[in-house]
């Protein structure tokens, strides 16, 4: 059961955004970096080849422990900036090739010997986006790039941001302050593994087994969670209800395995509503993200490549446990509260709900 790996702590719920830490219950076995401690040790990402190719990079890793690189954190440099579009456990002393989508469409010019770590991850409509179109065969290169371009575009539409390059990069730029501000209401707990983020009926969760990873991770994945979050500030909080439909759609979807692009076993999650990816090593939860799904998606479909094992079965480990069922009830209590309070008030008041901070 989920209630044995983790623990959902208290949601912070501010200008519409709500976000609950995760803790873990039980010691991690698997030791892995990150790619924030890996890269002044030595670790090398680059492109294939001189001349390159847009869906795949090499990483070069000499030091003596595995490191994880997380689904959607960003590459900046070399011919283009790139996102993982799996999370990736890369082996110590070893060079591996990993599949990447360009989130830089108008660039192919060598700008740096090799890749930087950017201070942000894909925010989660990207991710969400971009794991739907990898649900079948997640290790494809190139399958998710048109949809990943799409939401670039039209994220930088929509928040009203020109690009030179067509730069995810350059909208997180252009957003830093509204970021910043927001970043000091949702700090990082002691021993968080992982958070669920609530925007409305748009849902993603996030969790790797390691807290000190975690730690590393979170500011990127933050910065995600923000820069979707500053395009529906003052919206009516995600209920109860759908928090726990969410999760309770987690426990219901189907996981299909197959190797990963390193270590261990890469886990695809496809459900009512929810859809989503982990990363298991010998029976061990390494790394889990979901999102909400579109309920209207079929089945993950079988790929044609012959020897990728995988198999659909239900995904009891995930069902909802206690911990989320009295999170589910504690906010259907602050909007009870909340309601309560709106409705006292005298008419032509203000009707702001403000948030816990």
């Amino acid at each position: 059961m989920l209630s044995t790996i983790l623990q959902v702590g208290d949601a912070v719920e501010h200008r519409g955004i709500l976000i609950a830490p995760l803790f873990p219950r039980q010691s991690p076995v698997a030791e892995y970096a990150t790619l924030e401690d890996a890269l002044p040790l030595g670790l090398r990402i680059d492109e294939v080849s001189e001349a390159g190719v847009v869906p795949e990079l090499a990483v070069t890793n000499p030091t003596d422990a595995n490191v994880l690189l997380y689904d959607g954190e960003e590459l900046l440099g070399a011919k283009q900036n790139r996102i993982l579009n799996i999370t990736v456990l890369v082996a110590a002393r070893s060079t591996t090739p990993i599949p990447v989508s360009c989130v830089e469409e108008g660039r192919w010019s060598r700008r740096s010997a090799s890749f930087a770590s950017a201070p942000h991850a894909a925010h989660p409509e990207l991710r969400r986006r971009k794991a739907h179109r990898l649900a079948a065969e997640p290790l494809a290169r190139g399958v998710a790039q048109s949809e990943v371009w799409d939401e670039v575009r039209a994220k930088s539409t929509r928040m009203g941001v020109h690009s030179p390059t067509g730069a995810q990069a350059d909208v997180f730029r252009s957003r830093e302050t509204g970021v910043r501000e927001l970043e000091q209401v949702f700090p990082l707990q002691p021993g968080q593994c992982g958070a669920l983020l609530g925007l409305g009926d748009d849902l993603c969760l996030d969790y790797v087994s390691r807290p000190e990873a975690f730690a590393r991770l979170f500011p990127k994945l933050r910065a995600g969670y923000l820069l979707d979050a500053l395009e529906q500030l003052d919206t009516k909080p995600t209920s109860g209800d759908t928090l726990a439909g969410f999760v309770e759609s987690i426990g219901a979807a189907t996981r299909a395995r197959q190797h990963s692009a390193g270590l261990g076993e890469d886990v695809r999650l496809r459900g009512e509503r929810v859809v989503g990816s982990g990363l298991e090593l010998d029976a061990e939860l390494l790394q889990l993200c979901a999102f909400t799904g579109d309920e209207r998606s079929g089945r993950i479909a079988r790929p044609s490549r012959a020897g990728e094992r995988r198999s659909e079965v239900t995904l009891a480990p995930f069902a909802l446990d206690p911990p989320l069922m009295r999170v589910a009830r504690g906010m259907e209590q602050w909007h009870r509260r909340a309601r309560s309070k709106v409705a006292t008030r005298s008419t032509g008041s203000s009707c702001r709900r403000e948030g816990s901070s």
